[in-house]
């Protein structure tokens, strides 16, 4: 078998699998964010496969993003919730796009690419202590009054209230999960009866039975990671999707002493063969982890020397026999005995969402 060059296997079924987890443990909708290119993995495959395990809408955070998944045919519900300032809403409205609704400008732009036989349909959030965007407080009845005034003519469809939580405590989760309650009797004194309340992501709704309400957002989960520094994707029930590998693509005896990629920073300490593996910082492969990467070549493991560069980065195996074209797993699913995307992750100093997200364009992704 050719083992490829650079190469991201996404397994859609573990995708499909993992949603189908989460709609279990719930028992409310599961909107499958499928935001940055889905954390990484392909937006418009796994937002087919996170449908075809029981999602019933898609989150991501740009129109844009919903534009595209709208060219490769996904026809599901999706929401969009971060937008540019001044941003017109027509495409979006247009494809039916589903907005988040931040600030009392931006509800006023939704209102005039509605009509009366088509109303745009937004999800309003709620500032409750994050400090991003979302309505201030101080602003929810002005909002609020308006929303149900365009609601109330048919020019908008209040379809969800939401927010987000910092993921800080439970006491901290619980005051936002308050302050988000508050907002949604004020929505309901305003006469606005949503169809789903929506403040839980991924660990909130592994977490806290009482922030589920009627939908959660789940993005890194679906994928088969863990949002947690204490528990594993196994120990979750999840099934990580994305497995990243390459090929040996050269191999060298040397001698005790030798330099090793950039500033030599490792030096060999005894004769030893080193490998090189063609993929560096511009596939996402992180440069802080430079002398701490994991690797798995041969069902063996071993941690990369000298820096990682753009293009490449070197392994020591020792006296191992490596031919050029063997297979490398960068990461992939820790209970097969490889390398987590957690163990990049714990290398580089950063979380798992990041080392998978950040997989550049030009690592194929191959459907498996």
């Amino acid at each position: 078998m050719t083992v490829p060059f650079r190469e991201a296997t996404i397994d859609l079924d573990a995708i499909a699998d993992n949603v189908r987890h989460f709609r279990r443990l719930t028992g409310v909708e599961v909107i499958a964010v499928v935001k940055a290119n889905a954390y990484g993995h392909g937006a418009a495959a796994s937002a087919v496969a996170a449908l075809a395990g029981g999602a019933t809408r898609l989150g991501v955070a740009e129109i844009p993003e919903a534009l595209e998944l709208r060219r490769q045919g996904v026809h599901a519900p999706i929401m969009a919730w971060l937008h540019a300032p001044g941003e017109r809403f027509e495409q979006a409205a247009a494809e039916n796009i589903e907005l988040g609704i931040s600030s009392f400008d931006q509800l006023e732009a939704a209102s005039v690419v509605a009509s009366v036989d088509r109303p745009v349909a937004v999800h309003l959030k709620f500032e409750t202590g994050l400090s991003r965007n979302g309505i201030a407080p101080a602003d929810w009845g002005r909002v609020l009054a308006e929303a149900a005034r365009l609601e109330r003519i048919g020019r908008l469809r209040v379809v969800g209230l939401f927010s987000h939580l910092s993921n800080t405590s439970l006491d901290d989760d619980r005051a936002a999960l308050s302050k988000f309650e508050e907002g949604v009797a004020a929505a309901a004194s305003s006469g606005i009866r949503p169809e789903i309340r929506h403040i839980a992501a991924t660990a909130a709704a592994i977490e806290h039975a009482e922030m589920r309400l009627d939908a959660v957002r789940v993005g890194v989960g679906i994928y088969g990671l863990s949002p947690f520094d204490d528990r594993s994707s196994a120990q979750l029930g999840l099934r990580p999707a994305m497995t990243l590998r390459s090929a040996v693509a050269a191999v060298r005896r040397v001698p005790a002493g030798t330099g090793v990629s950039y500033g030599y920073d490792h030096r060999t300490e005894r004769d030893t063969t080193l490998v090189l593996v063609p993929l560096g910082y511009a596939d996402g492969v992180p440069r802080q982890a430079s002398g701490k990467l994991p690797v798995s070549i041969g069902g063996r493991r071993f941690t990369n020397v000298g820096r990682i560069a753009m293009d490449q980065f070197v392994v020591d195996v020792g006296d191992t026999p490596v031919s050029i074209g063997d297979e490398v797993v960068l990461f992939g699913d820790p209970t097969l005995g490889l390398p987590s995307a957690a163990d990049w992750a714990d290398a580089a100093g950063t979380i798992n969402y990041e080392i998978v997200t950040r997989i550049g364009a030009r690592v194929p992704r191959r459907a498996s």
